[in-house]
C-alpha cells in the first residue's frame, strides 16, 4: 500500500503470530533485506536524489529484488519458512509503473526477471487515502523526516494507490485487500 498505511507494522504483527504458532517465518523488506540491498535503499530514499530518473530508480529497485530473491526469499522458502515481505514486485508496479508512469507490463515483465519468477502467495493490500498516509507520517515523524519517496506530490501517491488497487482487481485470488483506515488491531 501506500506510505502511512501501516505496512511495517501490519508484517511485524503477522510475524509476531506467526511465530508464536510455530510457524517458521522471516520477516524482510523491499528495498533492502540484505547488505547489498540495505544499500540501494540508502540511495533510492536519499532526499538529495530528489532528480532520480524513473528508469534508473527501477532498475535500483529491481536490483535489490533480485538480490533479495536470492540471498533471502528462496533460500527461505528451500527451508520451508514463511516468507513476510514488507513490499515486494506490486510495489515497483505501482511506483515505477503507475506512479512513474513506465508502465505496468513493462514492470511486471522486468520483474519476473529480478525475481526469478517468484510471486507471492498472498499479497495484503493495505488500501489506505494517500493524503491520510501522509498525515499519519507526518504526525508520527514530522516533515524533515519524510524520505525522498514520501516527499512526493499527492497526485504521485493518489496513482500509485489506484495502480495498486487495479492489481488486485486483476488478480483477486492472490489479493486480500484491506481498509487501513481501520484501527491497528
Amino acid at each position: 500500500g501506500v506510505e502511512g498505511c501501516g505496512k511495517s507494522t501490519q508484517a511485524e504483527a503477522l510475524l509476531e503470530r506467526l511465530t508464536s504458532l510455530g510457524v517458521p517465518t522471516i520477516l524482510s523488506r523491499e528495498p533492502g533485506g540484505t547488505t547489498l540491498g540495505e544499500r540501494f535503499r540508502q540511495i533510492l530514499l536519499d532526499t538529495s536524489q530528489s532528480e532520480m530518473e524513473p528508469q534508473t530508480e527501477l532498475f535500483l529497485y529491481l536490483a535489490s529484488r533480485a538480490e533479495h530473491v536470492a540471498k533471502v526469499v528462496l533460500p527461505g522458502l528451500l527451508r520451508g519458512d514463511v516468507v513476510i515481505s514488507d513490499r515486494f514486485g506490486d510495489a515497483s508496479v505501482a511506483y515505477q509503473g503507475g506512479g512513474r508512469g513506465l508502465g505496468t507490463e513493462t514492470v511486471e515483465m522486468l520483474n519476473q526477471v529480478a525475481t526469478r519468477g517468484v510471486k507471492p502467495d498472498v499479497t495484503f493490500l493495505m488500501d489506505l487515502d494517500p493524503e491520510e498516509g501522509i498525515a499519519r507520517l507526518l504526525k508520527g515523524r514530522g516533515e524533515s523526516a519524510r524520505d525522498r519517496i514520501e516527499s512526493e506530490v499527492l497526485g504521485f501517491h493518489r496513482t500509485v494507490r489506484e495502480t495498486y488497487l487495479r492489481i488486485a482487481a486483476m488478480e483477486p485470488e492472490r489479493f486480500v485487500v484491506i481498509d487501513a483506515a481501520q484501527p491497528r488491531e
